[in-house]
């Protein structure tokens, strides 16, 4: 796809991370004479559009008319076409093969050639607030409630994935063809197709010469990711010559993990696999900002489903994202943080409650550390083989783990102790070794 396709979005690389921004913005005008039109709404029917809120590669408008108040979402053209179209199909898959709370697809565009002049999905307003914004007022048991049915949801989308799709190979959905006797089918099963996925479309990755999926094994598809990583450094190394040293030591330490992990890849992952493996529908973005909650706890809606793809089961065997953190097995007293007799001056290192910040993150860990034994429960008991897809992914989420600070420049003397000493024969956790809780030597 040439890169004129992503008309409408500029890179910003002035931070730490490469940020996309919009070269042009939508304008609300032309959003409400798009709405009226989807709608089917009259002149005279009342249609006000307002912003709603903004993400990393799109904007969100409030559609509030006679047939009640929807989002629509206008997207940057990271990967055109394929973004549109692989979230519309994993929402309407979800809600047709479970209960999952998923907004509900009114209508949309994958392509650019429309009046608002960017993609769009018009979807349901979804009731309830982010959990992240009750969790702290939340109880335990409360928020045991929303791990449970988390659980729930999750292991439906296991099920479903594996025993009714039969979902094989690493891929974002993508309509699949009608089934036979039926070519108008407004339905047909969709499969993994081409990857939509940060490190793929991000800046000038986009235009590497890369296989994109979908994947038949692990392998191919880490060995892809591998390939981003060796043709990114490369080109920093390739730059000028009066380039920052640090960022050339950098690049060189990056492409000598790179080649290590390269070289460590088939060890941990067959590279021939027939028939294709097999794959699940996995949202690795499942933050509290993602998971909606009514005032009883209920979970009312899983939203952002941008970028979700179907993931061998050893990814899926990773505890939810709002779950990840570090271990805390003893509970904090909450007497010991912030009370009259700290040398704390002022007000300012205190919140409401007369508490320091020190204190609720320490709560946090120790609640996540809970609530990852009431997910797993949770998962063993609704889907059996869970228990055994944790044992055997420990190695391959470690080994995804190391490409993924390779990727990113993090950690990389450890990880490199990491690499090391699984060559050598011993398999500590890479977190471990990033704590410095292992001495790999």
């Amino acid at each position: 796809m040439p890169p004129h396709q992503r008309d409408g979005l500029e890179w910003d690389d002035r931070g730490f991370d490469l940020r996309p921004c919009w070269a042009r913005q939508p304008q609300l005008d032309k959003i409400a004479r798009l709405c009226r039109r989807v709608l089917g709404l009259s002149a005279e029917d009342r249609c006000l559009v307002t912003f709603h809120a903004e993400g990393a590669f799109n904007k969100l408008y409030l559609v509030e008319s006679p047939r009640g108040t929807s989002l629509l979402r206008v997207s940057l053209p990271v990967d055109p076409k394929h973004k549109t179209q692989g979230e519309v199909t994993t929402l309407r898959w979800i809600r047709r093969m479970t209960h999952a709370p998923v907004p509900k697809v009114i209508a949309f565009d994958d392509s650019q050639d429309n009046k608002v002049g960017f993609e769009w999905i018009l979807m349901e307003l979804m009731p309830g607030v982010s959990a992240y914004k009750r969790w702290r007022r939340m109880s335990m048991a409360e928020k045991t409630w929303v791990v449970e049915q988390v659980a729930e949801f999750q292991s439906q989308l296991f099920r479903h994935s594996l025993e009714d799709a039969k979902f094989q190979s690493i891929g974002t959905l993508s309509p699949g063809n009608p089934p036979p006797g039926n070519p108008s089918s407004s339905n047909p099963d969709p499969k993994p197709a081409r990857i939509v996925s940060r490190i793929f479309f991000m800046g000038d990755h986009f235009n590497y010469d890369i296989a994109r999926g979908p994947f038949r094994s692990s392998h191919d598809w880490l060995s892809a990711y591998l390939s981003i990583i060796h043709q990114e450094q490369a080109a920093v190394l390739a730059g000028e010559e009066d380039q920052d040293e640090d960022d050339r030591e950098e690049a060189e330490d990056c492409l000598r993990i790179a080649t290590k992990l390269t070289k460590l890849l088939p060890k941990i992952f067959p590279p021939l696999q027939n028939p294709a493996e097999q794959t699940v529908l996995w949202h690795d973005d499942l933050s509290l900002q993602n998971i909606l909650v009514d005032d009883d706890g209920k979970v009312t809606a899983l939203i952002d489903w941008e970028c979700v793809s179907c993931k061998p089961l050893w990814v899926a065997a990773e505890m939810p994202k709002f779950l990840l953190g570090p271990a805390r097995e003893e509970e904090p007293n909450r007497d010991g943080y912030g009370d009259a007799s700290d040398d704390v001056e002022g007000s300012d290192e205190l919140d409401d409650e007369g508490k320091t910040e020190l204190y609720w993150i320490h709560l946090m860990e120790y609640e996540q550390t809970q609530l990852r034994k009431t997910y797993a429960d949770k998962m063993k008991q609704l889907w059996p083989r869970w228990e055994t897809e944790v044992m055997y992914a420990a190695l391959k989420l470690d080994f995804f783990g190391a490409v993924g600070r390779c990727a990113a420049g993090w950690y990389l003397k450890r990880t490199e102790q990491w690499i090391d000493a699984v060559e050598g024969g011993a398999f500590p956790r890479l977190m471990d070794i990033l704590k410095g809780n292992v001495n790999s030597r």
